[in-house]
């Protein structure tokens, strides 16, 4: 379960206290009564609970000090509003604060911005899409979806990217306990390299003076455009060894054409 763990700037998650029910119910009537420091212990008592919630974004994506600050903002708010007469948790109650605040932040302060039409037609295909499979009990083909919506195909396909989360080039997505693989080694490299023809002939010079292993990776990396992954297929070695061969033919590169 160690995977699952937020770790939060300065806070040490695992003495956190958590509140029982009677206890909850006896700081709010406190509170209600204008006891602030009852408020205080409250928001202390379920710290936890907004660490639970952060388990679904701590993928690496998010700065998890940020997120935590912002749920504590949507726990506060609970407290603050929460009424001990409807018989409700208040771990129910404030849950959907807590994912509401979160969720606004992360919209709000994104680096990319899709247009509201874009997201209504990312919507209208799902709409769709579901109501055609409840029907037919077949994935709806694009050319159906196009014909019911009266847009372009390429437009379906980009409408729903705008639903998915940007990821980081530099996001790590393999270790074997040494050098680590991240996104931007399974992209292949499409760069056309004549267009700087100075450059490719050190390229070339240099390609010449090391190992020949490390001269194959390079010229299938950059030069033919190949992933890492099908790079280390064609030479039935792993991708980890591939990418550890990269750096290195990298690194004497840079040695001989400085």
């Amino acid at each position: 379960m160690a995977r699952f763990k937020v770790d939060i700037t300065g806070i040490n998650t695992n003495e956190l206290k958590v509140l029982t029910s009677s206890e909850t119910i006896r700081l709010f009537e406190r509170f209600r009564n204008g006891d602030l420091s009852a408020k205080e212990e409250l928001i202390n008592g379920n710290l936890k609970l907004v660490l639970s919630i952060l388990r679904s974004f701590n993928k690496g994506n998010y700065n998890m000090d940020d997120l935590f600050q912002v749920g504590v903002i949507g726990l506060i708010k609970s407290i603050e509003n929460f009424d001990l007469s409807y018989n409700l948790k208040l771990s129910t109650y404030a849950v959907p604060l807590i994912l509401g605040e979160i969720k606004r932040y992360i919209r709000d302060n994104t680096s990319i911005r899709v247009s509201r039409s874009v997201k209504d037609l990312a919507y209208q295909i799902l709409n769709f899409k579901e109501a055609y499979f409840n029907k037919y009990g077949v994935e709806a083909s694009n050319e159906a979806i196009a014909k019911e919506l009266q847009v372009e195909e390429y437009k379906i396909a980009n409408a729903l990217d705008s639903l998915r989360e940007p990821m980081s080039i530099f996001e790590p997505i393999y270790n074997d306990g040494g050098d680590t693989i991240y996104l931007q080694d399974q992209i292949a490299d499409k760069k056309d390299l004549n267009s700087d023809k100075d450059m490719l002939i050190s390229l070339r010079r240099g390609l010449n003076k090391i190992k020949q292993r490390e001269r194959e990776v390079l010229v299938s990396r950059y030069i033919v455009g190949k992933t890492q992954m099908e790079i280390a297929e064609s030479l039935n070695i792993s991708q980890a060894q591939v990418s550890r061969i990269e750096k290195n033919a990298i690194l004497s590169l840079k040695r001989i054409i400085k």
